[in-house]
């Protein structure tokens, strides 16, 4: 591994520190010494509180700075006021509160004035550089108005530190005595604070938010602290109050140092949150409402915060009760904490951007997001989370939201021993939400997240360098759609690596046109931990390249797939670090290939691949793609690709004689709308699924009609699993129809269960006109009835 060999200069702390870009493998080189002297003189540019002063390294101690490489443009308070409002500034040392604030000769002192101030469109408030405030909190009241927003900025002294606000954990507690949320108070939580208003835009001011830098909070209940919270709470807007927050603008801020404790308070705090509170039931809220529109979180810098840098959009809306929870359109259950009632009430946070910001030792996950469409999540470096929380999270992710890209981000300094814990997470409850273009490394707990639950998810064109982890982890849920991997390029020591995959693949999942590369020269890739592990996966046209030469008996069948050297450009063990994640594309071009790589027109073309690859080039030249994360100029370019050999036909190439055949079912369960029926277990749509009745005896039959005589040698059954449901079959008999003495003849059975893809074979060749599968026991441990998504028969002729 290596850093960049040239650095960008350092950035004046005014519009942020300068970013220690270097991991901490690269921190041991020979720039150690110097590059950590140069980050602490920048970082203490402002001044720091005296209980504070012993945590923070000191300035005296650091070389100074070259004045020709700090840039010094003014502060936007210096220029003037173009949104069509007053100025209001605000001098820690020199203003007075009597005051009339309309000039820096005439500045307010305290924030309490602000507080106390209702601001109209197009107002700013300016803090003057170089000043500090102790012990305040900013919380000015109004709102901004189209074209015409409130901003908070700085004015003053080019060369002055940003103006900080230092609120040392003087916040209300957002908490009842029961420890339910006050509506009174949540959401206040922050150094600067925005409830139910919008129009706003926030820069270049320095926030912390800890009465002790030197000490964490662990385990005192109640402490909720932010840098800047911005909150919608529904049960104090009025009759007639907007319910939408538009227009949100928060750049060039450093956020550092504000604690909490490092275990679950059913309440986010961050460097910036956003957050929807609401006490009671959801369905209590008129849909198409309580959300944030047309938000940018840019070029921020965030470190040692909890728990996230980042957490935008989540709501806190009530969603406990019984009757919750809801079916979707494939009869599937979600429990009512899935959000699936976000989607379908349109209460979406929507048009959110979140880019070039730096975290540095995040408590738990660095970028959360939740509840959002339309969001793009690009050029974010993320430098060591879950550092010290005590439960699960991963880096950078997205909940119960839609329609996202995530690309161009860096995550590094993972935790290890962490259930999830990887860069990314493919979670519960979202719709077409994409990973490409992103570059991991050095996360022991691995390289991706795979909660299921979700609908049109990619991970497409990443670089993934030892996230010697689970590389997909989990996978707790059915799908709506299948899930495509393709073309990625990991890269890890398969003595280090846990798994490939962890769990059982639930639903279908493709991997097309991907590199795993195995750096060990002794231990051979792990790919499964569970038998049937890959029983959805359809492996196609990847390369499998083991450095022992040796390949693992557990490898994926892949009949067009390679076990050939890449060929890299660069060398693998030589991994760029440290080049800061704007060049992130440099770091990436080692793992492009060689002109002589074997690797170059053996992919296989499929709609999922997009339109570039990492490096930024068309999909794709020549005969077909490459495989990998980049894609070499070879041949002429295919300007319209079209998938003439599609994927999707090779899940199983035999013929199913059950399909589409009618089912008579003994006992069906009336929920779901309807759709727990039994003609969903020959639908040959695993995602689909029918139940009994709570109240159904046992045998409970299921009767499948061919119409004809047919003859099969195997028979396919599959239960249906998901967060919470378990298999429920423990016996099952397999019978016919015999039309002479008009009974159902037994000629196979079984005691130990079903669970997932059971193929029932041994007992030869039997022909019937009518199947039946007879449920006859029930695992002693399972409260609730069977409930199963397919049934197939095939003549093998084995």
């Amino acid at each position: 591994m290596r850093p960049l060999d040239t650095e960008p200069p350092p950035r004046d702390r005014r519009s942020a520190p300068t970013r220690r870009r270097f991991s901490a493998r690269a921190l041991r080189t020979g720039i150690s010494t110097l590059f950590t002297a140069l980050v602490a003189a920048l970082l203490v540019g402002s001044l720091v509180p005296a209980a504070h002063a012993a945590a923070l390294p000191d300035p005296a101690a650091a070389p100074a700075v070259p004045a020709a490489s700090v840039a010094k443009p003014d502060w936007p308070g210096n220029t003037p006021n173009s949104t069509g409002g007053k100025d209001y500034f605000i001098d820690a040392t020199h203003g007075s509160d009597a005051a009339a604030g309309t000039s820096p000769k005439t500045a307010w002192r305290t924030l309490a004035k602000a507080n106390a101030t209702t601001f109209k469109p197009g107002d700013r408030i300016l803090l003057k550089a170089g000043e500090q405030w102790q012990d305040e909190q900013l919380w000015p009241k109004g709102s901004g108005s189209a074209g015409h927003p409130i901003t908070i900025s700085a004015y003053g002294a080019p060369g002055a530190g940003r103006p900080y606000i230092a609120t040392n954990g003087h916040v209300p507690s957002p908490f009842n005595a029961d420890g339910t949320k006050n509506p009174a108070t949540v959401g206040l939580t922050g150094a600067i604070v925005l409830r139910n208003q919008q129009n706003w835009e926030i820069n270049n001011v320095e926030l912390s938010n800890d009465d002790d830098f030197s000490t964490d909070i662990t385990k005192e209940a109640g402490n909720v602290r932010d840098g800047i919270s911005v909150s919608v709470n529904a049960d104090l807007l009025k009759p007639g109050d907007d319910s939408i927050m538009d227009h949100f603008r928060i750049s060039d801020v450093y956020v550092h140092n504000t604690d909490g404790p490092s275990y679950w308070q059913k309440i986010y705090y961050a460097g910036v949150d956003f957050q929807v509170f609401g006490n009671k039931d959801y369905k209590s809220y008129s849909p198409g409402g309580y959300y944030f529109k047309d938000v940018r979180i840019e070029n921020n810098t965030f470190e040692k915060v909890e728990l996230n840098s980042i957490q935008f959009g989540f709501n806190w809306m009530d969603a406990n009760g019984a009757d919750d929870g809801q079916y979707d359109d494939n009869g599937k259950w979600h429990e009512g904490w899935e959000q699936l009632w976000i989607r379908t009430r349109d209460m979406y946070s929507r048009d959110v951007y979140i880019g070039h910001n730096y975290t540095e030792s995040s408590g738990q996950g660095a970028i959360q997001l939740g509840d959002t469409k339309n969001m793009k999540v690009e050029y974010n470096e993320v430098n060591g989370y879950l550092k010290r929380y005590d439960a699960v999270s991963c880096a950078l992710y997205l909940w119960a939201g839609a329609d996202t890209v995530m690309q161009y981000n860096e995550v590094y300094d993972g935790p290890s021993d962490q259930f999830d814990g990887t860069p990314w997470d493919l979670e519960y409850t979202n719709f077409n939400v994409t990973y490409q273009f992103n570059y991991s490394h050095d996360n022991p707990s691995g390289w991706m997240a795979y909660m299921g639950n979700s609908s049109g998810s990619v991970a497409r064109y990443n670089l993934s360098v030892n996230d010697n982890g689970v590389l997909v982890k989990n996978m707790l849920s059915t799908n709506y759609s299948p899930t495509y991997f393709t073309n990625n390029t990991f890269v890890y020591d398969g003595s280090k690596l846990s798994d490939v995959h962890d769990e059982t693949f639930l639903s279908r999942v493709y991997f097309l046109n991907n590199i795993f590369y195995n750096t060990s020269k002794t231990t051979t890739t792990p790919w499964y931990q569970r038998t049937g592990a890959l029983r959805q996966a359809v492996f196609s046209n990847n390369d499998y390249y083991e450095r022992s030469g040796i390949h693992s008996t557990q490898e994926p069948a892949d009949p067009r797939g390679l076990r050939a050297d890449p060929r890299f450009v660069g060398d693998p063990a030589d991994y760029v670090t440290g080049a800061g994640v704007e060049r992130i594309r440099k770091a990436a071009e080692p793992f492009a290939l060689r002109p002589d790589s074997p690797l170059i027109d053996a992919g296989r073309y499929n709609p999922h691949l997009g339109n570039e690859d990492f490096l930024g080039t068309h999909i794709y030249y020549g005969t077909a793609p490459d495989i990998g994360m980049a894609e070499r100029r070879v041949g002429l370019p295919v300007l319209n690709p079209v998938d003439t050999d599609p994927i999707e036909k090779e899940a199983d190439n035999r013929v199913d004689l059950a399909l589409h055949k009618p089912v008579t079912a003994s006992s069906t369960h009336s929920g779901a709308n309807g759709t727990l029926t039994a003609d969903k277990l020959t639908d040959g749509d695993l995602t689909t699924r029918w139940a009994a009745a709570d109240d159904a005896t046992y045998p409970i039959t299921l009767d499948i009609d061919f119409g004809a005589d047919t003859t099969f040698d195997q028979v396919y059954l599959d239960e249906y699993t998901d967060s919470g449901t378990n298999p429920r079959v423990q016996s099952f008999e397999l019978q016919r129809w015999d039309p002479a003495t008009g009974q159902w003849v037994t000629f196979a059975s079984r005691d130990n269960g079903i669970g997932h893809d059971l193929t029932v074979t041994g007992f030869g060749s039997v022909t019937t006109s009518r199947l039946r599968v007879a449920l006859t026991g029930q695992i002693a441990t399972e409260q609730y009835t069977p409930t199963l998504t397919e049934i197939a028969a095939y003549h093998t002729g084995a």
